[in-house]
């Protein structure tokens, strides 16, 4: 008991690594932001930004934004809601490539839409980070902190911790 089986093993190994985490970089004077050294292999290599829930900026792998591109893609053309989505999430996006120091800029049309300053927040949520301004996510957090165990049975069903 509480031992894995070692063939459960190889179906963790082919999953991709976790964005976890909460960081505090600044975004400089031309619109840069140092990534989470943590973040910087699986993102390094390049990355997709793209317009993000509750004003904040995903922050996607090329293989996760393509992948969740992808799933979009296969909701009917005559689901409106789907077409309305998909417009405005892929022509928010924009692919970078961190450079050698590993700063990654951080587009002006996308620093308006999550009204991000220099004063930030790099938060790790599984297969994406997400960029937020510090002020509002430390109001999103406190509105929602409360709320965590009392959510927990609805989002977490069959999850034992």
């Amino acid at each position: 008991m509480g031992v894995v089986p070692e063939e459960s093993e190889d179906v963790f190994d082919a999953l991709p690594p976790l964005l976890l985490g909460t960081y505090t970089p600044k975004i400089d004077a031309k619109g840069r932001m140092a990534l989470p050294a943590k973040f910087r292999a699986q993102l390094g290599g390049g990355l997709v930004m793209a317009r993000g829930q509750e004003r904040c900026v995903y922050v996607l792998p090329i293989a996760e934004f393509r992948r969740v591109a992808a799933q979009i893609q296969r909701t009917s053309l005559g689901n409106k809601a789907a077409r309305e989505y998909l417009r405005i999430f892929l022509s928010g996006a924009t692919d970078e490539v961190p450079d050698k120091q590993g700063r990654v800029l951080v587009p002006q049309m996308l620093r308006d839409y999550a009204g991000l300053g220099d004063d930030i927040v790099v938060i790790g949520v599984g297969t994406r980070a997400e960029i937020w301004d510090r002020a509002s996510w430390e109001e999103y957090l406190s509105a929602k902190e409360e709320a965590y165990s009392d959510i927990a049975d609805d989002v977490l069903p069959v999850v034992d911790f």
